[in-house]
């Protein structure tokens, strides 16, 4: 359900690329989406899902029927209130937001930009509404085992987005304005799909009155997490805060770059995070430390089975990837080669974003949200500074290096502290599979720079000859990277 929501994410960013390529308006648009987007990851699938799921788990595991309905129903209703109140201060002081997160865009001397996303951020950022109850939703059919329903509902925004660009945004004065109501639409439609499931599982929240423990607990827990689960979204802020000071079109290659990221690590890390939270919760709770530990190693071993290729494709396949999905119309060949280079320093950090998804619930999952807070505080700290120094040197793909290498620190980090704190340590059996997998990922490292065409071979090529020439070269090279595996020994069935 994952694959088949970023798929259509490629299809719905390809149709933006086409109708509006990259420029100042694009820029416009998606810092007006990045925004609540960025909130999104901190009160939906960020932070809040992250502490809500061990409670629900826990009270699902100790707790009666009636008083899951209760912690549910308390919750819901005070994260609403939460959730209206920032929406409507946010819709109220629009331009103060965009000068916070989009500086660049207030001291241009055309005030175009600025204005542009005032008017679209108080479009999209009703989103965060939306959005944040369809991820509370997705959390409770999350914590009873239903993962495909939150994984497919992703679709529907993109569905929405595409059918926007194509259909409405020739009937606006502004055409990109379109993809604003897009984000809106998008938000209804997924809140709307998953209640039919809540109400068959019999878990539909409802608004109550009064306190509940729960909500304590939650807030404790969530507070600092909306910090420490979130800095690759911090960082990612950031970024584009200081892309709105460069060159106009910044903003959006850094965008299509970690479009691109996002697909590998949606299908990986955030898949595996998502499963293994819940799973990890279940086990804290029933005090079941072998398979505690045995679900963290498993999870790692996956990362680093499917990541490791991804990571060597993003790299040597950047600029094929960036003409092939995205170089049409208005989107050019300077555009793709500027958003290539940002995907290879995305790319390169691709381990390290997937092994934070995979330890950060670990600690989350036993109630500890201090000690990603403290890891997170050094990673974003570290961002900032790398920021500084590498944007003046490298522009917007310097801001893409520091990104990666804050995520290095913070992986690291996180696996330091989980040592320390005897909580899990790498198996023998992990670094077995280590040395197989790197050795399988230089063969096909060797395999992609032989064989691969020329970039002047996508430029030049059609549509079909792009694809079929993109495809071969990955399936390829997917059955030569499986194919080493199997020859080594390794066999999924047997991690």
């Amino acid at each position: 359900m994952t694959f088949l929501s970023r798929i259509l994410g490629l299809a719905r960013d390809y149709f933006v690329a086409r109708y509006f390529g990259a420029n100042g308006l694009t820029d416009a648009f998606l810092v007006a989406f990045r925004i609540p987007n960025f909130f999104r990851r901190l009160f939906g699938e960020g932070a809040f899902s992250q502490a809500f799921v061990p409670i629900l788990a826990e009270a699902k595991s100790t707790q009666s029927q009636q008083e899951v309905q209760n912690i549910i129903n308390h919750i819901g209703t005070k994260f609403l209130k939460i959730l209206i109140i920032i929406t409507a201060i946010v819709m109220l002081f629009a331009p103060l937001v965009i000068f916070m997160f989009a500086w660049g865009f207030y001291f241009d001397a055309d005030q175009t930009k600025f204005n542009l996303t005032t008017d679209m951020l108080r479009i999209t950022f009703p989103y965060l509404l939306l959005i944040s109850l369809t991820a509370f939703c997705g959390s409770i059919l999350n914590t009873y085992d239903k993962f495909s329903v939150p994984a497919f509902t992703p679709v529907l925004l993109n569905v929405s987005m595409i059918l926007t660009a194509v259909y409405l945004s020739p009937n606006l004065d502004v055409p990109i304005m379109a993809l604003a109501w897009g984000v809106l639409l998008g938000g209804v439609v997924q809140l709307l799909f998953q209640i039919p499931f809540l109400i068959r599982l019999g878990k539909m929240p409802h608004l109550v009155s009064g306190k509940h423990k729960a909500v304590k607990t939650l807030k404790k827990r969530m507070l600092p997490a909306l910090f420490g689960v979130s800095v690759s979204q911090i960082n990612l802020l950031i970024d584009t805060m200081i892309a709105t000071l460069l060159t106009s079109g910044s903003v959006t290659w850094l965008y299509y770059s970690d479009r691109l990221l996002e697909l590998p690590l949606a299908l990986i890390g955030i898949a595996l995070a998502t499963v293994a939270l819940a799973k990890l919760s279940k086990h804290y709770a029933n005090k079941e430390q072998k398979e505690f530990t045995q679900t963290i190693d498993y999870a790692l071993k996956i990362g680093l089975l499917l990541g490791a290729p991804a990571c060597a494709g993003l790299v040597l396949l950047a600029e094929p990837l960036i003409i092939t999905l995205f170089q049409y119309d208005k989107f050019s060949t300077f555009a793709a080669h500027q958003s290539s280079l940002s995907l290879i320093a995305y790319g390169s950090g691709l381990l390290a974003f997937i092994a934070i998804k995979v330890l950060a619930p670990a600690f989350l999952s036993r109630g500890d949200t201090k000690t990603p807070v403290k890891i997170g505080v050094i990673a974003m700290l570290a961002n900032v500074f790398l920021n500084i120094i590498l944007a003046y040197y490298y522009a917007h793909i310097g801001l893409a290096i520091a990104t990666s290498i804050s995520a290095a620190i913070n992986a690291f980090l996180l696996y330091y502290q989980l040592q320390k704190q005897a909580i899990f340590s790498l198996s023998a059996s992990f670094f077995k599979i280590l040395f197989k997998v790197l050795l399988a990922t230089i063969i096909m490292i060797i395999f992609i720079v032989n064989f691969n065409q020329e970039i002047s071979h996508y430029i030049n090529a059609g549509v079909w000859q792009r694809v079929m020439s993109i495809s071969a070269i990955i399936g390829s090279s997917v059955v030569l990277y499986f194919a080493t595996l199997w020859i080594l020994g390794v066999r999924l069935t047997k991690l």
